[in-house]
């Protein structure tokens, strides 16, 4: 059995609330999903905003590789003509070869939103889906609110299927508008649709249930053979199916062609990528992509994973392009942190009493409020210096920071750091928008001489937390700092009662944990702010 697969992030997806693709937004999603080997890429609604227009302008002259660029529309409006109708115009004008229309399948619908007649409908469904064919386009036809509609009057919702088959659509999809259909009556909804048309049938669901994903499996169970959904599960309201998980789920777990194999290890790439876009933080927790999918933290599943991975993993995470992640925390064993010095080839003689020295450290720092599962940099610093005693990049001597309220509002902060680098002494400042920005920017201006690669290095997120709220101002403070350098993204922390020390401790092991790893060895640099052991 082969799916086709339709993707509809950059019409649907781009409904998200906080969504807003630009033109070269789309494009260069349209492009990664073609080389995915997607079937069918809905481009948007061209009779809908200028936006969109230029996008099918633009993408008519592109060369892809195997996907078919879809413009998106409504049926012809009552009582007129499909040659006088603006939106059928502005689809046929868009240069594409195929089109996705969607019409009215329940009854509620026709007479409340559209204010028309049943009849009315089925002629606007019929003429609409003709008047494209005699275009030359393909159609494909969207049902929209199926499934309401077949639980309210199923004898008309499959008639207006019959109205989009007798006009020459070459697959059926029966659309899941509002989310809110159970997968049990969808099966047997599909399996009626599927027992009555020869044609291809689809399923586009939404998630406003948490059954999006569930749903689509179903409809393929029940006989579907196109599958619509979004990258991430992106979509109004709750979003639609997620692609991400209906994809490996259908070819790994079901055994069905939906894309190449070799294809679908780059699934995570295409998650993050689009993410990265749509400017939305990817969901850890998500399915087969998300960082945390195939991590394990508590000791006894990590001696079993190390044993055999199939003992806490469904699936090999390097088929959809993840990997397999190993936390460390206080509810970590001595497996935990035998992994990570094999993950870091570190061989020792004496590796047992290097784990043991490592884990009793490790549990110390995160009863004194560290958190090394979210800040795997810092941890794998603290593991290299217990191994091997790494010599610090840099050596700090002493800081100042000095800020200055204005009246008006305005702050004005310096730092002035003088830090130990090999032999020599270098003393500096530099100023900011704010204490830790300062800090930032003197850290880079005293090092940059001695280590280039730091002008890759760009602090991307800063997060603080109360660790003790009924302490008030005088409370321990958690700072988590995430960096990235172009090609891969970091986490480090530091925990101190004054939010200065604890955002130093968490810089100066980011760049710490870059310069190591931008040298591409284990065995040269150490932090020079974590916390003594």
């Amino acid at each position: 059995m082969k799916i086709t697969v339709y993707d509809t992030t950059l019409r649907d997806g781009a409904q998200t609330e906080g969504i807003s693709f630009s033109v070269e937004d789309k494009l260069k999603i349209a492009h990664k999903l073609d080389r995915l080997g997607f079937h069918y890429i809905e481009g948007g609604w061209p009779g809908s905003n200028p936006k969109d227009i230029e996008f099918f302008n633009r993408i008519r002259d592109a060369e892809l590789e195997s996907a078919v660029i879809t413009a998106f529309g409504s049926t012809r409006k009552k009582n007129i003509r499909p040659a006088d109708d603006e939106n059928l115009a502005a689809i046929i004008k868009s240069g594409v070869k195929a089109a996705t229309l969607f019409g009215k399948s329940w009854d509620f619908h026709v007479t409340r939103a559209l204010n028309t007649t049943l009849a009315e409908n089925l002629s606007m469904i019929r003429e609409s889906v003709a008047y494209l064919r005699e275009q030359g386009l393909e159609v494909i036809y969207d049902a929209e609110h199926f499934f309401d509609g077949y639980k309210a009057n199923p004898d008309y919702a499959i008639e207006t299927l019959e109205a989009a088959a007798a006009g020459g659509a070459a697959a059926l999809v029966l659309c899941d508008t509002n989310g809110g259909t159970l997968p049990g009556e969808l099966k047997a909804a599909v399996e009626k649709v599927c027992s009555r048309f020869s044609l291809p049938v689809g399923i586009h669901a939404h998630n406003d249930a948490g059954m999006a994903v569930a749903n689509t499996l179903m409809a393929v169970e029940a006989g579907a053979s196109h599958v619509q959904g979004t990258v991430n599960g992106y979509g109004e309201r709750c979003g639609n199916a997620d692609l991400c998980t209906v994809l490996p789920n259908l070819t790994l777990k079901c055994g069905i062609n939906t894309i190449h194999p070799e294809k679908m290890r780059h699934l995570v790439e295409l998650s993050r990528y689009v993410s990265e876009i749509a400017n939305v933080h990817p969901n850890p927790q998500q399915p087969y992509v998300g960082m945390s999918a195939f991590a394990s933290k508590a000791g006894v599943h990590v001696s079993a994973v190390m044993k055999d991975p199939q003992t806490y993993e469904h699936i090999n995470p390097e088929l959809v392009g993840n990997r397999r992640r190993v936390l460390v925390s206080e509810l970590s064993g001595l497996s935990n942190v035998l992994y990570k010095l094999r993950e870091l080839n570190l061989d020792l003689p004496t590796q047992g009493e290097a784990a043991r020295q490592v884990l009793a450290e490790l549990k110390e720092l995160e009863h004194r409020g560290f958190q090394f599962e979210s800040a795997e940099g810092s941890f794998e610093l603290l593991l290299l210096r217990a191994a091997n005693g790494l010599e610090k990049p840099f050596l700090l001597e002493s800081l100042r920071i000095y800020t200055e309220l204005k009246e008006g509002g305005a702050v004005h902060s310096e730092a002035t750091i003088k830090l130990r680098v090999a032999d020599e002494t270098v003393h500096t400042a530099a100023e900011g928008n704010g204490p830790v920005n300062a800090l930032d920017n003197a850290l880079r201006k005293a090092l940059e001489r001695f280590y280039p690669n730091i002008e890759k290095m760009r602090l991307t997120d800063y997060k603080v937390r109360v660790l003790d709220e009924a302490a008030g101002t005088g409370a321990l403070v958690r700072v988590l700092i995430e960096t990235a350098d172009g090609e891969r993204t970091w986490t480090t922390v530091g925990v101190s009662a004054n939010i200065i020390e604890a955002s130093w401790q968490a810089l100066a092991d980011s760049f710490a944990y870059g310069l190591l790893k931008s040298k591409g060895t284990g065995t040269e640099t150490a932090s020079g702010g974590s916390p003594p052991s």
